[in-house]
């Protein structure tokens, strides 16, 4: 079972990158992007569910980053508007297995991180 994200960059102020996560061995019941800037904790950027494709992002990212899914090709793609420099993080994929309502935002599977910097 592997996460495998991709898409990071070196991006200037105001650019778009899009990240991609493919997930091989299983399907997942939810994916997530979190990321995690230097001197930070990890935090919660998206997700989306796999089968109704609800959504939820951090405030952070409202109405810049859109979440979305391929469910044929077990892949969740986080695209990201205007982007801005605090958007700094090195961006981890994540996937839940359970099936679990209640469990429904425990990640248990993660991707490496892929590098997103963006300059002034």
């Amino acid at each position: 079972v592997q996460l495998q994200a991709s898409g990071g960059g070196l991006v200037q102020a105001g650019d778009s990158l899009r990240l991609s996560c493919a997930a091989s061995g299983r399907t997942f019941s939810s994916y997530g992007w979190f990321r995690q800037a230097p001197g930070k904790e990890r935090e919660f950027v998206a997700d989306i569910s796999r089968s109704l494709g609800s959504t939820r992002y951090a405030d952070s990212v409202k109405g810049r980053f859109t979440i979305s899914r391929d469910n044929a090709e077990n892949t969740v793609y986080l695209q990201m508007n205007s982007l801005k420099p605090e958007d700094t993080a090195v961006y981890y994929c994540a996937a839940v297995s359970s099936t679990n309502f209640d469990r429904r935002y425990e990640y248990d599977y993660w991707g490496q991180g892929t590098q997103v910097t963006v300059s002034s």
